[in-house]
Protein backbone atom coordinates (compact mmCIF):
# COMPACT_ATOMS: atom_id res chain seq x y z
CA UNK A 1 0.00 0.00 0.00
CA UNK A 2 3.02 2.26 0.62
CA UNK A 3 4.06 1.89 -2.43
CA UNK A 4 0.86 2.42 -4.33
CA UNK A 5 0.24 5.89 -2.43
CA UNK A 6 3.52 6.65 -1.87
CA UNK A 7 3.42 9.93 -3.89
CA UNK A 8 0.61 10.98 -2.41
CA UNK A 9 2.06 10.49 1.30
CA UNK A 10 5.43 12.65 0.02
CA UNK A 11 3.16 15.40 -1.36
CA UNK A 12 0.86 15.33 1.80
CA UNK A 13 4.38 15.64 3.67
CA UNK A 14 5.13 18.32 2.25
CA UNK A 15 1.80 20.19 2.51
CA UNK A 16 2.09 19.73 6.00
CA UNK A 17 5.99 20.72 6.10
CA UNK A 18 4.06 24.36 5.10
CA UNK A 19 1.69 24.37 7.20
CA UNK A 20 4.02 24.13 10.13
CA UNK A 21 6.06 26.79 9.10
CA UNK A 22 2.70 28.66 8.76
CA UNK A 23 1.70 27.84 12.05
CA UNK A 24 4.94 28.32 13.88
CA UNK A 25 6.39 31.41 11.77
CA UNK A 26 4.34 32.76 9.54
CA UNK A 27 1.12 32.16 6.90
CA UNK A 28 3.22 35.10 4.89
CA UNK A 29 6.67 32.95 4.97
CA UNK A 30 4.54 29.56 4.36
CA UNK A 31 2.84 31.52 1.16
CA UNK A 32 6.32 32.88 -0.03
CA UNK A 33 8.35 29.72 0.55
CA UNK A 34 4.91 28.23 -1.61
CA UNK A 35 5.73 30.38 -4.89
CA UNK A 36 9.63 30.32 -4.68
CA UNK A 37 8.62 26.41 -4.77
CA UNK A 38 6.12 26.31 -7.61
CA UNK A 39 8.30 28.19 -9.22
CA UNK A 40 11.31 25.80 -9.09
CA UNK A 41 8.94 23.29 -9.81
CA UNK A 42 8.32 24.65 -12.80
CA UNK A 43 11.91 24.97 -13.56
CA UNK A 44 12.99 21.35 -12.64
CA UNK A 45 10.00 20.48 -15.49
CA UNK A 46 12.10 22.26 -17.80
CA UNK A 47 15.59 20.57 -16.73
CA UNK A 48 13.97 17.28 -16.48
CA UNK A 49 12.22 17.53 -19.86
CA UNK A 50 16.34 18.01 -21.07
CA UNK A 51 18.09 15.13 -18.79
CA UNK A 52 14.99 12.88 -17.62
CA UNK A 53 13.97 12.75 -21.05
CA UNK A 54 16.89 12.86 -23.48
CA UNK A 55 20.02 12.91 -21.43
CA UNK A 56 21.04 16.07 -21.89
CA UNK A 57 23.16 17.78 -19.55
CA UNK A 58 22.43 21.61 -19.72
CA UNK A 59 24.27 23.76 -16.96
CA UNK A 60 23.15 27.04 -18.44
CA UNK A 61 19.39 26.90 -16.80
CA UNK A 62 20.80 30.23 -15.55
CA UNK A 63 21.37 31.54 -18.52
CA UNK A 64 17.78 30.99 -19.92
CA UNK A 65 16.16 32.33 -16.79
CA UNK A 66 17.65 35.41 -16.93
CA UNK A 67 16.39 36.14 -20.30
CA UNK A 68 13.17 35.46 -18.91
CA UNK A 69 13.67 38.52 -16.58
CA UNK A 70 14.49 40.44 -19.15
CA UNK A 71 11.67 39.56 -21.15
CA UNK A 72 9.28 40.73 -18.22
CA UNK A 73 11.03 43.90 -18.51
CA UNK A 74 10.97 44.38 -21.95
CA UNK A 75 7.52 43.81 -22.19
CA UNK A 76 5.91 45.37 -19.14
CA UNK A 77 8.41 47.89 -18.08
CA UNK A 78 6.67 51.72 -19.80
CA UNK A 79 8.92 52.81 -23.10
CA UNK A 80 11.42 55.61 -21.64
CA UNK A 81 10.44 58.23 -24.31
CA UNK A 82 13.57 60.18 -23.59
CA UNK A 83 16.05 57.54 -24.68
CA UNK A 84 14.24 56.51 -27.26
CA UNK A 85 14.60 60.05 -28.62
CA UNK A 86 18.41 60.13 -27.81
CA UNK A 87 19.60 57.04 -28.99
CA UNK A 88 16.88 54.71 -30.25
CA UNK A 89 17.37 55.19 -33.72
CA UNK A 90 21.39 54.09 -33.25
CA UNK A 91 20.25 51.32 -31.57
CA UNK A 92 17.62 49.47 -34.26
CA UNK A 93 20.08 50.48 -37.12
CA UNK A 94 23.35 48.86 -35.06
CA UNK A 95 20.89 45.61 -34.29
CA UNK A 96 19.73 45.27 -38.12
CA UNK A 97 23.41 45.87 -39.00
CA UNK A 98 24.33 42.84 -37.10
CA UNK A 99 21.62 40.82 -38.27
CA UNK A 100 22.38 41.33 -42.29
CA UNK A 101 26.43 40.54 -41.50
CA UNK A 102 24.78 37.15 -39.63
CA UNK A 103 22.82 37.22 -42.78
CA UNK A 104 25.63 37.76 -45.64
CA UNK A 105 27.98 36.06 -43.37
CA UNK A 106 25.87 32.61 -43.21
CA UNK A 107 25.09 33.07 -47.36
CA UNK A 108 28.87 33.52 -48.01
CA UNK A 109 29.92 30.61 -46.01
CA UNK A 110 27.74 28.10 -47.95
CA UNK A 111 28.11 29.59 -51.31
CA UNK A 112 31.59 29.10 -51.24
CA UNK A 113 31.80 25.71 -49.88
CA UNK A 114 34.87 23.78 -51.62
CA UNK A 115 36.82 27.35 -51.98
CA UNK A 116 38.26 27.16 -48.44
CA UNK A 117 40.68 29.78 -48.40
CA UNK A 118 38.51 32.10 -50.15
CA UNK A 119 35.30 31.08 -47.93
CA UNK A 120 37.59 31.88 -45.04
CA UNK A 121 38.99 35.10 -46.40
CA UNK A 122 35.54 36.71 -47.56
CA UNK A 123 33.62 35.66 -44.47
CA UNK A 124 36.08 37.05 -42.35
CA UNK A 125 35.87 40.35 -43.75
CA UNK A 126 31.85 40.40 -43.94
CA UNK A 127 31.95 39.65 -40.19
CA UNK A 128 34.71 42.91 -39.42
CA UNK A 129 33.10 45.18 -41.54
CA UNK A 130 29.27 44.31 -40.45
CA UNK A 131 30.71 44.34 -36.68
CA UNK A 132 32.33 47.91 -37.07
CA UNK A 133 29.31 49.49 -38.61
CA UNK A 134 26.97 48.23 -36.38
CA UNK A 135 29.38 49.61 -33.07
CA UNK A 136 29.46 53.12 -34.99
CA UNK A 137 25.92 53.05 -34.48
CA UNK A 138 25.53 51.55 -31.42
CA UNK A 139 28.38 53.18 -29.42
CA UNK A 140 26.94 57.06 -29.77
CA UNK A 141 23.19 55.80 -28.88
CA UNK A 142 24.53 53.78 -25.70
CA UNK A 143 26.16 56.76 -24.65
CA UNK A 144 23.39 58.67 -25.16
CA UNK A 145 20.76 56.35 -23.72
CA UNK A 146 22.83 55.80 -20.41
CA UNK A 147 23.39 59.67 -19.70
CA UNK A 148 19.57 60.26 -19.43
CA UNK A 149 18.54 60.50 -15.84
CA UNK A 150 20.93 57.23 -14.82
CA UNK A 151 20.10 56.94 -11.47
CA UNK A 152 15.64 56.11 -12.92
CA UNK A 153 16.17 55.96 -16.23
CA UNK A 154 18.96 55.29 -18.28
CA UNK A 155 17.93 52.52 -20.69
CA UNK A 156 15.00 52.58 -23.15
CA UNK A 157 12.39 50.98 -20.92
CA UNK A 158 9.99 48.40 -22.60
CA UNK A 159 6.44 48.03 -24.62
CA UNK A 160 4.57 48.72 -21.35
CA UNK A 161 2.11 45.68 -22.24
CA UNK A 162 0.44 43.19 -19.33
CA UNK A 163 3.24 41.43 -17.42
CA UNK A 164 1.46 38.01 -18.35
CA UNK A 165 2.66 38.32 -21.58
CA UNK A 166 6.11 38.00 -20.60
CA UNK A 167 5.78 34.85 -19.60
CA UNK A 168 5.19 34.04 -23.15
CA UNK A 169 8.18 36.20 -24.64
CA UNK A 170 10.23 35.31 -21.57
CA UNK A 171 10.21 31.54 -23.02
CA UNK A 172 10.58 32.04 -26.51
CA UNK A 173 13.37 34.06 -25.98
CA UNK A 174 14.93 31.32 -23.87
CA UNK A 175 13.86 29.09 -26.79
CA UNK A 176 15.73 31.20 -29.48
CA UNK A 177 18.46 31.22 -27.76
CA UNK A 178 19.03 27.38 -26.66
CA UNK A 179 18.19 26.97 -31.03
CA UNK A 180 21.44 28.81 -31.56
CA UNK A 181 23.19 27.57 -28.72
CA UNK A 182 22.30 23.66 -29.30
CA UNK A 183 23.15 24.30 -33.11
CA UNK A 184 26.95 25.24 -31.79
CA UNK A 185 27.13 22.87 -28.90
CA UNK A 186 25.00 19.87 -29.42
CA UNK A 187 27.52 17.35 -31.16
CA UNK A 188 29.76 17.94 -28.08
CA UNK A 189 29.70 15.11 -25.94
CA UNK A 190 27.94 15.10 -22.53
CA UNK A 191 31.04 16.48 -20.31
CA UNK A 192 32.39 19.06 -22.75
CA UNK A 193 28.34 20.21 -23.88
CA UNK A 194 28.14 20.59 -19.58
CA UNK A 195 30.96 22.84 -19.50
CA UNK A 196 30.05 24.81 -22.74
CA UNK A 197 26.41 25.56 -21.33
CA UNK A 198 27.85 26.96 -18.34
CA UNK A 199 30.05 29.49 -19.84
CA UNK A 200 27.00 30.35 -22.38
CA UNK A 201 25.25 31.16 -19.56
CA UNK A 202 27.77 33.10 -17.81
CA UNK A 203 28.40 35.05 -21.03
CA UNK A 204 24.85 35.91 -21.05
CA UNK A 205 24.47 37.27 -17.16
CA UNK A 206 27.72 39.01 -18.12
CA UNK A 207 25.94 41.14 -20.94
CA UNK A 208 22.98 41.76 -19.03
CA UNK A 209 25.11 43.26 -16.15
CA UNK A 210 26.73 45.77 -18.38
CA UNK A 211 24.59 46.49 -20.91
CA UNK A 212 22.84 49.27 -18.80
CA UNK A 213 20.79 50.91 -22.00
CA UNK A 214 18.75 47.17 -22.22
CA UNK A 215 18.08 46.58 -18.86
CA UNK A 216 20.04 49.08 -16.58
CA UNK A 217 22.35 46.11 -15.46
CA UNK A 218 23.49 45.99 -12.21
CA UNK A 219 21.47 49.39 -10.99
CA UNK A 220 18.51 47.19 -11.59
CA UNK A 221 14.71 47.56 -12.65
CA UNK A 222 12.45 48.45 -9.84
CA UNK A 223 8.73 48.41 -9.97
CA UNK A 224 7.69 46.24 -12.63
CA UNK A 225 4.12 45.94 -12.89
CA UNK A 226 2.24 42.83 -11.18
CA UNK A 227 -0.70 40.63 -11.95
CA UNK A 228 -2.37 40.83 -8.74
CA UNK A 229 -3.56 43.45 -6.82
CA UNK A 230 -1.18 45.89 -4.59
CA UNK A 231 -0.89 45.28 -1.06
CA UNK A 232 -1.98 48.84 -0.53
CA UNK A 233 -4.79 49.11 -3.14
CA UNK A 234 -6.61 45.97 -0.97
CA UNK A 235 -6.00 47.83 2.58
CA UNK A 236 -7.71 51.38 1.10
CA UNK A 237 -10.87 49.65 0.17
CA UNK A 238 -13.87 49.43 2.25
CA UNK A 239 -14.84 45.86 1.76
CA UNK A 240 -11.00 45.00 2.49
CA UNK A 241 -10.97 46.41 6.01
CA UNK A 242 -14.51 44.96 6.65
CA UNK A 243 -12.78 41.47 6.07
CA UNK A 244 -10.10 41.73 8.35
CA UNK A 245 -12.12 43.06 10.66
CA UNK A 246 -14.68 40.24 10.65
CA UNK A 247 -11.89 37.79 10.58
CA UNK A 248 -9.67 39.26 13.47
CA UNK A 249 -6.17 39.61 10.89
CA UNK A 250 -4.66 43.19 10.55
CA UNK A 251 -5.22 44.51 7.48
CA UNK A 252 -1.76 44.75 6.39
CA UNK A 253 -0.78 40.75 7.03
CA UNK A 254 -4.33 39.74 5.37
CA UNK A 255 -3.51 41.99 2.44
CA UNK A 256 0.06 40.19 1.71
CA UNK A 257 -1.44 36.78 2.47
CA UNK A 258 -4.19 37.56 -0.18
CA UNK A 259 -1.69 38.86 -2.74
CA UNK A 260 0.64 35.98 -2.17
CA UNK A 261 -2.86 33.60 -2.60
CA UNK A 262 -2.82 35.01 -5.75
CA UNK A 263 0.39 34.70 -7.07
CA UNK A 264 0.13 30.89 -6.16
CA UNK A 265 -3.18 30.40 -7.71
CA UNK A 266 -1.49 31.77 -11.38
CA UNK A 267 1.78 30.28 -10.56
CA UNK A 268 -0.41 26.62 -10.03
CA UNK A 269 -2.68 27.11 -13.27
CA UNK A 270 1.48 27.25 -14.91
CA UNK A 271 2.65 24.44 -13.56
CA UNK A 272 -0.37 21.96 -14.25
CA UNK A 273 -0.50 23.11 -17.83
CA UNK A 274 2.98 22.68 -18.04
CA UNK A 275 3.27 19.40 -16.10
CA UNK A 276 -0.13 17.94 -18.50
CA UNK A 277 1.70 18.89 -21.85
CA UNK A 278 5.06 17.42 -20.41
CA UNK A 279 3.56 13.87 -19.30
CA UNK A 280 1.19 13.82 -22.51
CA UNK A 281 4.47 14.38 -24.65
CA UNK A 282 6.46 11.68 -22.13
CA UNK A 283 3.67 9.14 -22.99
CA UNK A 284 3.38 9.86 -26.38
CA UNK A 285 5.71 7.73 -29.46
CA UNK A 286 7.91 10.75 -29.41
CA UNK A 287 8.72 10.70 -25.53
CA UNK A 288 9.33 6.85 -26.01
CA UNK A 289 11.58 7.94 -28.97
CA UNK A 290 13.28 9.98 -26.81
CA UNK A 291 14.29 7.70 -24.30
CA UNK A 292 15.20 5.33 -26.96
CA UNK A 293 17.72 7.73 -27.54
CA UNK A 294 18.94 8.92 -24.25
CA UNK A 295 19.20 4.72 -23.46
CA UNK A 296 21.09 3.90 -26.67
CA UNK A 297 22.05 6.56 -29.07
CA UNK A 298 23.39 4.01 -31.27
CA UNK A 299 21.04 1.91 -31.49
CA UNK A 300 18.26 4.95 -32.46
CA UNK A 301 20.88 5.78 -34.94
CA UNK A 302 20.75 2.54 -36.73
CA UNK A 303 17.02 2.77 -36.78
CA UNK A 304 17.35 6.24 -38.35
CA UNK A 305 16.25 8.54 -35.85
CA UNK A 306 18.12 11.92 -36.57
CA UNK A 307 19.97 11.70 -32.82
CA UNK A 308 21.23 15.46 -33.41
CA UNK A 309 17.75 17.16 -34.75
CA UNK A 310 15.76 15.62 -31.75
CA UNK A 311 18.08 16.80 -29.16
CA UNK A 312 18.02 20.38 -30.33
CA UNK A 313 14.25 19.49 -30.12
CA UNK A 314 14.25 18.54 -26.58
CA UNK A 315 16.92 21.38 -25.03
CA UNK A 316 14.93 23.82 -26.94
CA UNK A 317 11.69 22.82 -25.44
CA UNK A 318 13.42 22.26 -21.86
CA UNK A 319 15.20 25.83 -22.07
CA UNK A 320 11.60 27.54 -23.22
CA UNK A 321 10.47 25.83 -20.08
CA UNK A 322 13.54 27.62 -18.02
CA UNK A 323 12.57 31.07 -19.52
CA UNK A 324 8.96 30.81 -18.32
CA UNK A 325 9.94 30.19 -14.90
CA UNK A 326 12.68 33.47 -15.29
CA UNK A 327 9.93 35.61 -16.12
CA UNK A 328 7.31 34.13 -13.69
CA UNK A 329 10.78 34.98 -10.81
CA UNK A 330 11.13 38.18 -11.77
CA UNK A 331 7.17 39.16 -11.65
CA UNK A 332 6.78 37.53 -8.17
CA UNK A 333 10.11 39.64 -7.18
CA UNK A 334 8.72 42.58 -8.71
CA UNK A 335 12.61 43.43 -9.69
CA UNK A 336 15.39 42.29 -12.42
CA UNK A 337 18.43 41.88 -10.60
CA UNK A 338 21.20 40.42 -13.05
CA UNK A 339 23.52 40.32 -10.65
CA UNK A 340 21.39 37.82 -8.37
CA UNK A 341 21.83 35.07 -11.10
CA UNK A 342 24.45 33.03 -9.80
CA UNK A 343 25.12 30.79 -12.06
CA UNK A 344 27.68 28.15 -10.30
CA UNK A 345 25.54 28.12 -7.09
CA UNK A 346 21.83 27.69 -8.15
CA UNK A 347 22.69 25.44 -11.42
CA UNK A 348 23.91 22.99 -8.77
CA UNK A 349 20.30 23.45 -6.82
CA UNK A 350 18.28 23.31 -9.58
CA UNK A 351 20.02 19.88 -10.66
CA UNK A 352 19.80 18.28 -6.58
CA UNK A 353 15.76 18.92 -6.78
CA UNK A 354 15.99 16.94 -10.11
CA UNK A 355 18.01 14.22 -8.74
CA UNK A 356 16.34 14.30 -5.46
CA UNK A 357 12.91 14.26 -6.79
CA UNK A 358 13.97 11.37 -9.45
CA UNK A 359 15.36 11.71 -12.71
CA UNK A 360 12.75 11.40 -15.96
CA UNK A 361 9.59 11.45 -13.72
CA UNK A 362 7.85 14.88 -13.78
CA UNK A 363 6.27 13.91 -10.56
CA UNK A 364 9.23 13.59 -9.19
CA UNK A 365 10.91 16.66 -10.52
CA UNK A 366 8.11 18.66 -9.06
CA UNK A 367 8.77 16.92 -5.41
CA UNK A 368 12.12 17.99 -5.58
CA UNK A 369 11.69 20.96 -6.39
CA UNK A 370 9.73 21.84 -3.33
CA UNK A 371 11.54 19.94 -0.89
CA UNK A 372 15.10 21.12 -1.87
CA UNK A 373 13.43 24.96 -1.82
CA UNK A 374 12.03 24.39 1.65
CA UNK A 375 15.27 23.20 3.35
CA UNK A 376 17.41 25.86 1.00
CA UNK A 377 15.01 28.41 2.72
CA UNK A 378 14.61 27.06 6.14
CA UNK A 379 17.60 24.96 6.73
CA UNK A 380 18.83 28.64 8.00
CA UNK A 381 16.59 29.55 10.72
CA UNK A 382 16.53 26.35 12.40
CA UNK A 383 19.99 25.52 12.18
CA UNK A 384 20.21 29.07 13.95
CA UNK A 385 17.51 27.86 16.60
CA UNK A 386 19.11 24.99 17.02
CA UNK A 387 22.67 25.85 17.94
CA UNK A 388 21.07 28.83 20.06
CA UNK A 389 19.66 25.59 21.70
CA UNK A 390 22.48 23.55 22.14
CA UNK A 391 24.69 26.62 23.11
CA UNK A 392 21.68 28.02 25.22
CA UNK A 393 23.78 27.30 28.99
CA UNK A 394 27.08 28.53 27.47
CA UNK A 395 28.65 31.86 28.45
CA UNK A 396 27.59 34.46 25.57
CA UNK A 397 31.24 36.25 25.77
CA UNK A 398 32.49 32.64 24.92
CA UNK A 399 34.52 32.29 21.92
CA UNK A 400 32.93 28.80 20.48
CA UNK A 401 29.54 30.10 21.31
CA UNK A 402 30.03 33.25 19.01
CA UNK A 403 31.46 31.21 15.89
CA UNK A 404 28.94 28.86 15.81
CA UNK A 405 26.03 31.17 15.77
CA UNK A 406 28.16 33.27 13.46
CA UNK A 407 28.44 29.68 11.24
CA UNK A 408 24.19 29.19 11.36
CA UNK A 409 23.90 30.88 7.94
CA UNK A 410 26.59 28.31 6.48
CA UNK A 411 23.94 25.57 7.63
CA UNK A 412 21.77 25.59 4.81
CA UNK A 413 24.72 23.98 2.66
CA UNK A 414 25.36 21.55 5.30
CA UNK A 415 21.51 20.82 4.57
CA UNK A 416 21.64 20.70 1.08
CA UNK A 417 24.40 17.74 1.38
CA UNK A 418 23.00 16.06 4.20
CA UNK A 419 19.52 15.47 1.93
CA UNK A 420 21.26 14.30 -1.30
CA UNK A 421 23.64 11.79 1.02
CA UNK A 422 20.19 10.30 2.58
CA UNK A 423 18.74 10.53 -0.88
CA UNK A 424 21.34 8.34 -3.15
CA UNK A 425 21.92 6.56 -0.17
CA UNK A 426 18.41 5.26 0.24
CA UNK A 427 16.82 6.32 -2.66
CA UNK A 428 19.32 6.27 -5.38
CA UNK A 429 16.96 7.11 -8.35
CA UNK A 430 15.03 9.35 -6.44
CA UNK A 431 11.77 9.90 -4.11
CA UNK A 432 9.67 9.11 -6.77
CA UNK A 433 11.69 7.25 -9.99
CA UNK A 434 11.07 7.02 -13.14
CA UNK A 435 8.74 4.81 -14.42
CA UNK A 436 9.42 1.95 -16.36
CA UNK A 437 6.61 1.36 -19.36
Amino acid sequence: MLGAHKTKLLFLAMAVMLAFIGFIQSWNVSLAILNLCLISAIMTLGVNIQWGYAGIVNFGMMGFAALGGVAAVLVAMPPVTAGWEAGGLGIMGGLLAAAITIILGLQAWKRLAGQSRRRYWITALIVVAGYTVSRLLIDPAVSAIESIESAKAGYLGGLGLPILMSWVVGGLLAAAAAYVIGKISLGLRSDYLAIATLGISEILIYIMKNEDWLTRGVKNVNGIPRPVPYEIDLQESMWFVQLAGDLGIATDELSSIVVKLCYAGLFIIVLAGLFWLSETALRSPWGRMMRAIRDNETAARAMGKDVTSRHLQVFVIGSAVIGIAGAMLTTLDGQFTPASYQPLRFTFLIWIMVIVGGSGNNMGSVLGGFIIWFFWIESEPLGLWLISTITATMDDASPLKIHLLESAAHMRLMTMGIVMLLVLRFAPQGLIPEQKR
